[in-house]
């Protein structure tokens, strides 16, 4: 699944000429963003079984989808957070339509979405000159690593489930690892059920959480931030013991080594990576902090 999702992640050029066929723009349904999602894990990009509720309450009118007549032949999101930024991500045109500009055409929709923003993408590092020459800038490497990881869950009181009575005080405490508030996204992907979200409580003071969920292959861990690298490891134990012996995945800034000495210390590999490029100004984010991102589709 990751050779498929890194040979896919750019599939969609955005140096493609203008389509020669009439190419319908649309903001997606809810039924359509299922659609993509599907897509996706056709490419290997293995997503969430339960991702695309939160990922549509973050910005439902960011989601394009584009047809031919009554054939959905491509799609993008450009998720807009809050006036100053955004995220792309979903950018994928069906093999049999590729190489006719149908790519470029949704490029251009979903840029315009994003207006005068400042634009996040996660995208493979073969596409990098492609995404330079539409005004994107590199700012880091992100690894993904992934194994199956050994050993019982910490005994730690200060390792807890976030409940309903912790999701606002996390809410707060995620404000200073992301460029702009995702509250409508995280007060889903926080919900109790899909997910499991936990974090580190000492003295009535969050100091790192994370989450897991199930996707089509293994267990994603994402976001997992935290005051320090101690915090960090617990957590990621805390986590990774609800995947019961399935593959985990961990998307490290590779900046933050001792996420990356993290990963390798409970057995993960390298499977994969991507470039975090902006357009317009870049973020200031505490890399340091950030052990695991959390999700590649919205940043």
């Amino acid at each position: 699944a990751d050779v498929g999702e890194r040979a896919a992640l750019g599939r969609a050029s955005i140096r493609e000429m203008p389509p020669t066929s009439s190419l319908q723009i649309n903001t997606m349904t809810r039924g359509d963003l299922d659609l993509a999602v599907e897509w996706a894990a056709r490419e290997g990009w293995n997503p969430g079984l339960a991702d695309a509720d939160c990922f549509y309450a973050a910005d439902p009118a960011g989601f394009l989808i584009g047809r031919i007549g009554d054939e959905p032949v491509a799609c993008i999101s450009v998720v807009a957070y809050e006036p100053a930024f955004a995220f792309l991500g979903f950018y994928i045109v069906k093999p049999e339509q590729r190489g006719r500009g149908h790519g470029f055409h949704l490029w251009q929709a979903g840029m315009a979405h994003a207006g005068n923003r400042t634009v996040g993408l996660d995208g493979v590092i073969a596409q990098q000159e492609n995404y330079k020459k539409s005004g994107f800038v590199l700012a880091h490497r992100n690894i993904r690593f992934g194994g199956v990881v050994d050993g019982e869950p910490p005994r730690d009181a200060r390792i807890v489930a976030i409940d309903a009575n912790l999701v606002d005080a996390v809410l707060v405490y995620d404000r200073a690892f992301f460029p702009a508030a995702r509250d409508a996204f995280l007060r889903c992907w926080l919900r109790p059920g899909e997910r499991n979200a936990m974090a580190l409580i000492e003295d009535g003071t969050v100091h790192g959480y994370g989450v897991i969920r199930a996707c089509r292959h293994g267990f994603k861990i994402g976001p997992l931030f935290a005051d320090d690298d101690e915090h960090a490891d617990l957590l990621f134990r805390a986590l990774a013991a609800g995947a019961k012996g399935a593959e985990v995945f961990l998307d490290c800034p590779e900046p933050n080594r001792s996420a990356t000495c993290l990963a390798a210390r409970y057995g993960l590999s390298p499977v994969f990576e991507t470039a975090r490029m902006y357009r317009g100004p870049a973020p200031e984010l505490p890399l340091p902090r950030i052990y695991g991102i959390t999700t590649f589709e919205l940043g």
